[in-house]
C-alpha cells in the first residue's frame, strides 16, 4: 500500500510539473506584418494601454476563457497579475470609462481560428497548438 501511495504521488508530481512548464505562444495571423513583439508591448496591448502593433496597425487582443490554465500562465508571466488583480484592474477602468477588457474567445483552437482569419487580432495559445495559419511573435 505504501508503494502504491508513493507511486501515485510521484505520478501526480510529474504531471503537475509538465503542466507548469507548458510553453505558451503569443500569436498573430500569418498575414500580420509584425515578426516579433516584446513582452512589454504584448502586456500594453492586453492591458489596454496601447491599441496598435509596433508597426502602427490596429491590435485587438483576445483572451482565452476564464479558468484556462493557458490564460492563468499568460496573466502571471506576461501581465504580472493574478486573476483577482486583473479583475480589479479592469473593474477600475470600466467604472471610469477608460477601457474595456479583451474579449474572451474560448480555447486554443477557437483563439487560433480567430487570429488566423484577422491580421488585427492578437492572442495566445499553448505552443503545441501552433500551426502554419498563425505566426508566433512571442514565446514564454
Amino acid at each position: 500500500m505504501k508503494l502504491f501511495t508513493s507511486s501515485c504521488a510521484a505520478l501526480l508530481i510529474s504531471m503537475a510539473s509538465s503542466i507548469a512548464f507548458a510553453e505558451v505562444s503569443v500569436i498573430v495571423s500569418a498575414n500580420n506584418p509584425n515578426a516579433s513583439i516584446d513582452k512589454n508591448t504584448v502586456s500594453k496591448i492586453f492591458l489596454g494601454k496601447t491599441k496598435s502593433f509596433p508597426d502602427g496597425t490596429q491590435a485587438v487582443p483576445v483572451d482565452q476563457n476564464e479558468g484556462s490554465a493557458t490564460r492563468a500562465t499568460f496573466n502571471e508571466q506576461i501581465l504580472n497579475k493574478s486573476d483577482s488583480q486583473l479583475k480589479s484592474y479592469w473593474s477600475r477602468l470600466i467604472f471610469t470609462g477608460k477601457g474595456t477588457p479583451p474579449k474572451e474567445s474560448g480555447t486554443d483552437a477557437e483563439v487560433k481560428a480567430l487570429v488566423a482569419n484577422n491580421p488585427n487580432i492578437i492572442g495566445y495559445i499553448d505552443s503545441a497548438a501552433v500551426d502554419a495559419s498563425v505566426k508566433v511573435v512571442h514565446k514564454f
